[in-house]
């Protein structure tokens, strides 16, 4: 399973989490939290695709350094 993936998967069990812990609250508060978490989830998404490049660009520097290929 690779990371994204994996936080596909931990904000769906986030989110079935927070549904079953605000059964009592009203409607609108599970809504309200339930886009935090989305929004949150497409931040950290963003931000590990644009990471992702840089690491990646990095380790085939040190690669190339090193006499390999990438």
């Amino acid at each position: 399973m690779n990371l994204l993936e994996t936080l596909q998967v931990f904000v769906i069990r986030s989110l079935a989490f927070a549904g079953s812990r605000l059964r009592d609250e009203e409607g609108a508060t599970l809504v309200e939290y339930g886009l935090l978490v989305a929004l949150i989830a497409v931040v950290v998404m963003a931000a590990l695709s644009v990471l992702g490049v840089r690491i990646n660009s990095m380790f085939c520097s040190v690669v190339g350094t090193l006499g390999g290929s990438c």
